[in-house]
This record gives C-alpha cells, sequence and structure tokens, in this order.
C-alpha cells in the first residue's frame, strides 16, 4: 500500500473524510476527523491541520491540499 504524507495513505485520509458536506472549511474538516475514531486519528488530524484556510469544494480538493504539505 502506498503511503503519503507523514506514512498515512490516501485511503486512510479518506476515511476520515466519510459523511463530510461541501463546502466545507478547514475548521469543518478538523471537526470532522475528531469525531472519526481508529489507529491513524491522531496522524490525520495532524495532517489537516497543516491545510489551508479556505473553502473545499469535493474530497479530490481537500486531497490535492494534502498533496502538497510535505
Amino acid at each position: 500500500m502506498a503511503k503519503g504524507v507523514g506514512g498515512i495513505g490516501p485511503a486512510n485520509i479518506m476515511k476520515h473524510l466519510k459523511g463530510v458536506h461541501f463546502p466545507v472549511n478547514k475548521d469543518g474538516i478538523i471537526e470532522l476527523v475528531k469525531r472519526g475514531i481508529g489507529p491513524d486519528t491522531e496522524n490525520v488530524m495532524t495532517i489537516v491541520q497543516q491545510l489551508p484556510e479556505k473553502d473545499y469544494i469535493s474530497v479530490a480538493d481537500i486531497m490535492k491540499e494534502i498533496g502538497k504539505i510535505e
């Protein structure tokens, strides 16, 4: 399995975005991840906290910005 940002694969990140309603801002994404339960929740939280402050219109939009995080 391919690992993405911080060793977390895209599928693991997308699992935490399940149920997101668009448009959503960074705070909304953080709240969604906070409600998630799983072994990678803390790592995913670290990643989404680095997202730029903006409105996101799709999961692809979120994943594009996550892909820019080093």
